[in-house]
């Protein structure tokens, strides 16, 4: 994997969706993420009137970018929610356990198939904890199947740390970033 691999967010549109499509072709990102309909639903939720509640958690907004390498060509898609805190469900109970203050935002990404290996799912990461629509978001969370070694290692190659480490009832782990303080 290449730690030097770069890419740049732009906004999800509409015109990005037949290049992304088939990603979801691919066995690996249907298992992961499901069908063609993630990333048409990712169109349809930047859109949304906000302000619901998930899992104990105020949506603030959503944000969808595709990331571009250095030769303009999509490589991964990334996006979420923002949050006004982060909460840890318990679905049996159907409540919130933990409540964590901070704005936070869940996301979840995709590289393409072909792109895959060669550091773009870490620099996607680092670009959207750096992109100047999160600025305002503390704390970064991702959910990952446990046996996805590769999301896992490219998370933890964009500075991703553990925040569980027993899978939930959905089967995932999660692992967070926190932003580092403003330098002085």
């Amino acid at each position: 994997m290449s730690a030097d691999a770069s890419v740049r967010l732009v906004p999800f549109e509409p015109e990005h969706l037949l290049a992304v499509l088939p990603w979801f072709d691919d066995p690996d990102t249907r298992r992961r993420l499901g069908g063609p309909e993630w990333p048409e639903r990712e169109l349809v939720l930047r859109d949304a009137a906000r302000d619901e509640e998930f899992r104990g958690r105020r949506v603030l907004r959503s944000h969808t970018f595709v990331a571009l390498d250095d030769d303009g060509r999509l490589v991964a898609q990334v996006g979420g929610d923002v949050y006004d805190r982060w909460t840890v469900w318990d679905p049996a109970a159907e409540r919130v356990v933990t409540t964590d203050p901070r704005r936070s935002m869940g996301a979840a990404y995709v590289v393409a198939p072909g792109c895959r290996g060669r550091g773009y799912g870490s620099a996607t990461l680092r670009a959207l904890v750096d992109a100047p629509e999160t600025a305002d978001v503390e704390l970064f969370v991702l959910g990952i199947e446990p046996d996805n070694a590769a999301s896992l290692g490219a998370a933890a190659a964009a500075g991703f740390t553990p925040l569980t480490t027993e899978p939930d009832a959905e089967d995932m782990v999660y692992v967070r970033r926190e932003r580092r303080p403003p330098s002085a």
